[in-house]
């Protein structure tokens, strides 16, 4: 009772969040919204949905897709249509619908694709799925009608219907629409791992011989869970064509589809809401580095590398390692030796951004006559200082990283052998 208790309390507290957050950034003095901000929490929003949509196949059925992409953007270029066919027509139709639309393209091409791609799985899907990926992009730059090839189609999301009577001219309300579907699609997808579908998608990732011999079809149960998802990318898609207003080849390609593998896998693909956490850390890098450096790529694919090889389960598998600890009442003990290595890590961290930075900057800022600028900063790059120090930061660093991170290992075995015995004396 307690755990759906703190449930609810979660789900009110990310929607009072939501609604409240564009409003931090607002600007009293000329009455406007941060365009940038508003699109970029736009863009959390709706990247929540499709990394969620993700994990249905990987991390409830074990599904690894290298092209959940396609199924993303054939929802968008549903909506596109969609609402090009509303606006033409003049029939009423509220935009606050419409993502249901993009929903429906989805599932539908979802029957289509997953009943190929399904027949098999383990590395085979995976394999199928890149295959299929790559057969819808050549097709979006051959077949116009429906793509409208390298231009895409554009569309018009002020079609002149709404419940509320929204004209959705302003990001502002384009943003609370997003908040509406996000939450629908989140608490829907929920439920789904409730049901039991969502459950014996499970057992088959988990067991497929035991599922088989209890009665029930995996093929089956991989193609519902493909096509459920299919629903709730077309949605993401749909949102992204509300958003922007456009959908081209770039919502098919693998990069979008490698966005959604980002996302889950950083935020933890073993838990619900990892994709959720993944997503957010994802969009925000991606909109702050690329602000930032020309190096905002590399960054986030070694983030990638270092949670795959270090932290397996995630963001979401991290703070779970911590629940036997809480459970005694010794968190309190980690608090020095987190400290400990924090500080040897900002050194490590510093010394790599600073070499990376400083190689871009060779290789490319200098040759278009820029300046390498820290802050207010000038820093020569043709000279040995910044490059020792980035070294020496990055070598001493790491070493010191390397020892902390011994010490925190000690006492972190220690708590959680405790916890096991008095789990134990529980029991």
């Amino acid at each position: 009772m307690r755990t759906r208790t703190d449930l609810r309390w979660i789900w009110v507290i990310a929607l009072a969040v939501a609604l409240v957050l564009p409003w931090i950034f607002f600007d009293w003095k000329t009455s406007r919204h941060s365009g940038f901000v508003l699109t970029m929490l736009s863009e959390i929003g709706l990247m929540i949905v499709f990394a969620l949509s993700f994990n249905m196949q990987m991390g409830q059925a074990g599904l690894l897709s290298f092209g959940h992409a396609v199924l993303f953007g054939l929802g968008g270029y549903t909506t596109a249509h969609a609402l090009n066919a509303i606006r033409s027509s003049g029939v009423w139709f509220p935009l606050e619908l419409v993502p249901l639309i993009g929903g429906l393209g989805g599932l539908a091409f979802g029957v289509v694709i997953g009943y190929i791609a399904t027949k098999q799985r383990a590395t085979a899907f995976a394999m199928i799925t890149m295959g299929l990926s790559e057969l819808v992009g050549a097709a979006a730059l051959m077949f116009m009608t429906f793509f409208g090839g390298e231009s895409g189609i554009t569309t018009d999301r002020m079609i002149e219907s709404s419940l509320v009577g929204a004209t959705y001219s302003a990001p502002w309300q384009v943003y609370y629409l997003i908040v509406f579907w996000v939450f629908v699609s989140v608490a829907l997808m929920w439920l789904h791992t409730q049901t039991p579908l969502g459950k014996m998608a499970n057992a088959q990732r988990d067991n497929f011989e035991r599922t088989q011999f209890v009665g029930y079809d995996p093929q089956l149960i991989r193609f519902w869970q493909f096509v459920v998802s299919g629903f709730f990318a077309g949605i993401a898609g749909s949102l992204y064509t509300i958003v922007y207003e456009i959908v081209t080849y770039d919502a098919l390609a693998a990069s979008k589809s490698a966005n959604a593998l980002l996302a889950s896998y950083i935020g933890g693909v073993g838990g619900f809401f990892g994709p959720v956490l993944g997503a957010t850390l994802v969009v925000l890098m991606q909109s702050g580095l690329s602000l930032l450096s020309n190096s905002w790529v590399l960054y986030i694919g070694v983030l990638f590398i270092v949670m795959v090889m270090y932290a397996p389960g995630g963001i979401v598998g991290i703070l779970g390692q911590h629940a036997p600890i809480a459970r005694i009442g010794r968190l309190h003990e980690l608090i020095l030796p987190y400290v400990r290595i924090l500080v040897p890590g900002v050194i490590t961290l510093f010394g790599f951004v600073l070499l990376v930075e400083l190689t871009s900057f060779v290789t490319i800022g200098a040759t278009q006559g820029k300046k390498f600028k820290v802050g207010s900063l000038m820093i020569d790059a043709a000279t040995a200082q910044p490059w020792m120090l980035a070294i020496g930061a990055l070598l001493i660093g790491g070493l010191w990283l390397r020892l902390a991170s011994r010490g925190f290992m000690q006492v972190w075995d220690g708590l959680i052998e405790e916890a096991k015995t008095l789990g134990g004396d529980a029991r």
